[in-house]
């Protein structure tokens, strides 16, 4: 981690009486969450009398404490402590493969994706094959995670209003963002494709397939495959 006098200053937020909010950037970008990652390791592994857990996001860190050992002025001097040193814990992450098929029916927004774009179908599927995503972070439901990574040709704004129903697995894109659903729930964000790769593992030492920090690549399939192993 480079030394926090090289690098702009975090802002720090406090939340209740039990947390502090470490912001690093306003924007998603590779070098914001670089920092974000690096922070979340360091606490992990070094840690500072009533620490108690962190939450890494897209630009943040949330840090909890026991608040009858700590405060929020002796959490942010443990965070600077952190930031300062030069002993940081790199996180680099591993690959993780999700398949998933683009062919009609698993797809309803692809074609109005490649329109907008200015694209061909195939050119669409091109790109989103083509990026390289990172798991920035979970949320809003179980095994959310959120990648970044989306080409710039094919990012559009999320829609102006919800569907409903789009089902669990849909590939769905909005900005740079990249999500692989779990839940049949309703969305705003453009459907492309459906994956059969499990995200929820059922393995309570490891809940979800990606650790937040892990990169993903995507690899197409067609119907058949994917029906065989849907069945399985």
């Amino acid at each position: 981690m480079t030394p926090l006098s090289e690098q702009r200053k975090p802002r720090y937020r406090p939340v209740g009486e039990h947390a502090l909010l470490v912001e690093f950037g306003d924007t998603i970008a590779a070098e914001t969450h670089a920092r974000v990652l690096d922070l979340d390791a360091a606490l992990s592994a070094k840690g500072f009398d009533g620490f108690r857990e962190s939450v890494p996001a897209y630009v943040n860190v949330l840090i909890e404490f026991d608040p009858a050992v700590a405060d929020h002025q002796t959490t942010r001097a443990a965070v600077e402590a952190l930031l300062a040193s030069d002993g940081s814990v790199k996180v680099e992450g591993e690959t993780r493969e999700v398949l998933v098929c683009y062919d009609e029916g698993f797809a309803p927004d692809l074609t109005f994706v490649a329109a907008q774009a200015g694209l061909g179908v195939e050119e669409v599927i091109a790109a989103h094959l083509r990026g390289d995503y990172r798991v920035y972070m979970y949320g809003f439901a179980p095994g959310y995670a959120y990648l970044a990574g989306v080409p710039s040709p094919i990012q559009l704004p999320r829609k102006t209003a919800a569907v409903r129903n789009v089902a669990a697995g849909s590939v769905l894109i909005a900005g740079p963002q990249c999500i692989v659903t779990t839940l049949t729930m309703p969305s705003g964000w453009w459907n492309i494709g459906r994956s059969p790769t499990q995200i929820l593992t059922k393995d309570e030492s490891r809940p979800f397939l990606f650790n937040i920090g892990d990169h993903v690549r995507f690899r197409r399939i067609g119907r058949a495959l994917f029906d065989d192993l849907s069945r399985a």
